[in-house]
């Protein structure tokens, strides 16, 4: 039973640091019509940065500053929305198919950094030496696992709080204008491009948020973790859930996660061993059924956008 209960709590908590991360794509993509391919590098981004700014001193790359963990996951975030401001600056003027290809080799340029830059990170070994926030008080096991499943619903539930809360705002009312026509925007005095960059450089920080969770969780992080796999599930994840649907979202983060282990449990054992060998492969090949699947069954997802109308709206009609 014990068993049970540690595994659901592992589970939960790697799906609450997923629906973060899903939750800043949704303000890209769901609320901006942004089409971001390079989730994965202001996810590692938050991840590395967390685990350099606090991690223990390393003589093989950067690292051992000590700072105290609040510190350092706002450090992670904040390199995560630097790259952003970095990436925007150059690609948000493209459009759709184009922003989608040069994000996406914004990920793989940051994979390869990482995995060849030792003086940087680490390269293939990644970083290593931190020490998790409360582990001399609560050690390593299931009450320490608990607290930090605990910490993490929080940050969920505060992210959700601040994302909803800006969709209702009118800067919320904004970024679905100009999603949805541009040039009416424009026409009307707004900046499409500085709006659009402040949108991906927040997205982004989400994204790093989770990314620094994530590597709290496992204290390290290495090139293995920020593999273009982690944006396919990030979007499988948005997909299913519903774009432009900050709890649709969180769902599809929880549902697409349980059918990564679920597959990944039964193809260990219940598929012949030779096809064991390529497990990895055909969990590849199940997440792109699922995104074309949902896209051609229920394109909106299972959760759909739901727009809201002012009171001002509804006394006009």
């Amino acid at each position: 039973m014990i068993g049970v209960i540690s595994y659901l709590v592992f589970f939960s908590t790697v799906a609450s640091i997923l629906a973060i991360a899903v939750l800043g794509l949704n303000l890209h993509w769901g609320n901006t019509g942004l089409f971001n391919g390079g989730v994965v590098a202001f996810f590692g981004a938050g991840a590395y940065g967390t685990l350099i700014l606090g991690g223990t001193p390393q003589e093989a790359h950067l690292g051992g500053y000590g700072v105290l963990y609040p510190l350092a996951l706002l450090g992670g975030m904040a390199a995560a929305g630097l790259l952003a401001w970095l990436v925007g600056a150059l690609t948000l003027r493209l459009r759709h198919d184009y922003l989608a290809i040069s994000t996406f080799g914004v990920a793989v340029a940051f994979e390869n950094l990482m995995r060849n830059a030792e003086w940087l990170a680490g390269g293939a070994r990644g970083v290593r030496g931190f020490e998790r926030p409360l582990r001399a008080a609560l050690g390593d096991g299931f009450v320490y696992n608990i607290v930090f499943l605990v910490f993490v619903l929080a940050c969920l539930i505060a992210v959700y709080l601040f994302l909803e809360r800006l969709g209702a705002s009118p800067f919320g009312r904004l970024l679905r204008a100009i999603r949805e026509d541009e040039d009416a925007a424009r026409s009307l005095g707004k900046s499409p491009a500085r709006v659009r960059l402040v949108a991906f450089v927040t997205g982004a920080v989400i994204m790093g948020l989770a990314g620094g969770l994530y590597g709290t969780f496992y204290a390290f992080v290495s090139p293995q973790d920020v593999l273009p796999i982690l944006t396919f599930q990030i979007w499988a994840m948005l997909i299913v859930g519903g774009a432009g649907n900050n709890r649709g979202a969180i769902m599809g983060a929880f549902l697409i996660w349980g059918a990564w282990t679920a597959s990944g449990w039964a193809l260990s054992r219940f598929a012949p061993i030779e096809a064991q060998l390529y497990t990895g492969s055909i969990q590849w090949v199940l997440i792109g059924f699922v995104i074309v699947g949902m896209l051609m069954w229920r394109p909106q997802g299972l959760f759909p956008e739901r727009l809201v109308v002012s009171q001002s709206s509804k006394r006009a009609s």
